[in-house]
């Protein structure tokens, strides 16, 4: 009975993985096979997408357990070179339960032509979609990090900051991170985030 709920529990991980990577795929936030997202089952192991899988093709097998430091239990797997940012943000947050990479136009454009160190976003309705947000009338900001091939010395420089953070952090060129306590969580947050950039976008480009 034991590995039989063991089983359910991976088997429903691997779903909401494979669900949200669809509906990422749709909204043009996960291009070719870009992005990746994770999970962590009750029981601590955590499931995460493999490497070079496109995310709205995704399947069961396309889902794989990495150890709390980012190892793929089994050894024939390869996991995403960015899967040290997934286990940073589980180890920071016992509560955190899903972390979901994209790499949308409005995230992509807006991180490489804001000069400062983050986007501030305010005004929006929808910043009441971020915990602890009751009132349009507020502002936030969204941390701005450079791009870095060498992800445990990105890492480094992303952690300090990570207590701070509201509504997840941004990539220069590359894309957004955001996390939530489930996958249900993350992705009403990762929407929120985006629809907010595309605002932000919508109006530069009405200024220009």
């Amino acid at each position: 009975m034991q590995n039989l709920k063991v089983d359910e529990s991976w088997g429903n991980a691997s779903r909401q993985i494979v669900q949200a990577g669809q509906r990422m795929d749709q909204r043009g936030w996960v291009p070719a096979t870009a992005g990746n997202l994770s999970c962590r089952l009750p029981d601590g192991r955590i499931a995460i997408t493999r490497s070079g899988g496109h995310k709205g093709f995704l399947t069961d097998s396309d889902v794989i357990e990495i150890t709390p430091d980012g190892v793929p239990v089994d050894p024939a797997n390869r996991a995403s070179a960015e899967t040290l940012l997934h286990t940073q943000l589980y180890a920071h947050d016992p509560a955190i339960g899903a972390v979901l990479h994209g790499h949308s136009v409005a995230a992509t454009i807006l991180s490489m032509d804001e000069p400062s160190d983050a986007i501030t976003l305010a005004g929006y309705e929808v910043l009441k979609v971020f915990e602890g947000q009751t009132t349009h009338d507020t502002s936030l900001e969204l941390p701005l990090f450079h791009n870095d091939q060498d992800i445990a010395r990105l890492a480094t420089v992303v952690a300090p900051k990570l207590v701070d953070m509201r509504l997840g952090y941004l990539i220069r060129g590359h894309g957004v991170y955001v996390w939530g306590k489930d996958m249900f969580t993350a992705l009403a947050r990762l929407e929120g985030l985006e629809f907010l950039l595309a605002c932000e976008l919508a109006r530069l480009q009405k200024k220009a």
